[in-house]
């Protein structure tokens, strides 16, 4: 439902890899077809954000509803915030940094600027060295339909469109943007980069830091199983959960009910109104084979899988970093590994930067080097 004010708003090295793919899986979701008209990008709605959610320093904070593309290629509709930094913008604009948030849920009330938990300190950083903020929800966080939680290609559109929607209504902001983002955000970054200059050809894409990637889970799909063990990560079978709910309303010929438990199907259902810090309260012994009544290596489900988990390895024409925390127990470090090495193998381009923190953590841990990144993005060419 597009929301108001008034509701303010997942044993050997082989197992360790089995395990690490499955719990940074989160969901994908549903988006049913859109009846709003109109190119990607462009604003339905704007109002003013709540003082209170601002982010310290901001001199404006705004939130807008706009179109975008969603699940499977759907026109659809997204929402988000839009902060301004203080003072006269620079000549040709403020430079743009496109955030992507990590895991919240998938219930319209999970929704960033519908809970309020916009920042927690790290974006406020980055405002105060001079960028315009722009912040997406991703497609059914607070609009029609499922939030597709790791539905890669409809988070990647909704972190472009919301740079082109955020110029809509913000003039001071110029065309030059790069893409920051953490976690699920991290997987939205990696798309957007590797097609943001095709899809929005306007605009100035300069590149993207993405830290904590969830990576080569579509691998692993094929090894759900009712015997399953309990792993010893953090939040995996919660992810697991929110994966399926998402690929069952995304992908309804995959007829996702049939490969779940009884306990499963009611998990399922009630994770579908519950956010992620509420979900792992609820459920904090829950095991990936308790969700499962069949092994998970049908066709359908694992091309379906693959669709919304895959980070591409080609298209990066802009600089690209990855951060990765080395005691990450949400997405492990064995998987980023995998990713870097994929990426060196097809020949891309990119820094990347490995730290002894874990999957929050990283967002600190890097950030020197990152501010480092991504003022060498705007200084270049003007």
């Amino acid at each position: 439902m597009v929301r108001t004010f008034a509701q303010a708003r997942v044993r050997g090295i082989v197992a360790v890899l089995v395990t690490s793919m499955l719990v940074t899986a989160g969901v994908a979701a549903a988006q049913p077809p859109s009846r709003e008209t109109g190119p990607p990008g462009s604003v339905v709605r704007g109002e003013a954000l709540p003082r209170q959610w601002w982010l310290p320093g901001a001199a404006a904070g705004s939130v807008i509803t706009y179109r975008t593309t969603g699940p499977r290629g759907v026109p659809a509709l997204s929402t988000g915030a839009v902060f301004v930094p203080p003072g006269a913008a620079p000549a040709g604009g403020w430079p743009v940094l496109s955030w992507g948030h990590g895991a919240v849920g998938i219930a319209d009330r999970c929704a960033p600027t519908v809970d309020g938990r916009i920042d927690n300190g790290y974006l406020a950083h980055w405002l105060s060295q001079g960028y315009a903020i722009v912040a997406t929800d991703y497609v059914g966080l607070g609009t029609p339909g499922v939030h597709a939680y790791l539905d890669g290609p409809s988070e990647a559109h909704a972190l472009i469109d919301m740079v082109r929607a955020a110029r809509t209504v913000e003039p001071s902001l110029g065309p030059r943007w790069a893409a920051l983002g953490q976690s699920q955000g991290g997987q939205a970054v990696m798309v957007a980069a590797s097609l943001a200059t095709r899809y929005a050809p306007e605009l100035d894409y300069r590149g993207a830091v993405a830290l904590g990637v969830p990576s080569n889970i579509e691998h692993l799909v094929p090894f759900g199983d009712p015997a399953f063990p309990p792993l010893p990560l953090t939040g995996t079978a919660v992810f697991i959960a929110y994966l399926l709910a998402g690929m069952r309303a995304t992908y309804p010929e995959v007829e996702v009910d049939r490969f779940l438990s009884p306990q499963g199907r009611d998990v399922l259902a009630r994770l579908e109104n519950l956010c992620y810090r509420e979900a792992a309260a609820e459920f904090p012994d829950l095991s990936i084979g308790e969700l499962l009544a069949r092994r998970t290596d049908d066709p359908a489900l694992v091309g379906a899988a693959r669709d919304m988990l895959e980070i591409p390895t080609r298209g990066y024409d802009r600089p690209l970093f990855l951060g990765q925390g080395l005691t990450d127990t949400v997405t492990p470090a064995p998987f980023t590994v995998k990713l870097v090495a994929d990426l060196t193998a097809a020949g891309t381009r990119f820094v990347f930067r490995p730290y002894p923190a874990g999957h929050l953590e990283t967002m600190r841990a890097s950030l020197s080097d990152a501010t480092a990144f991504v003022r060498e993005l705007f200084a270049s060419g003007g």
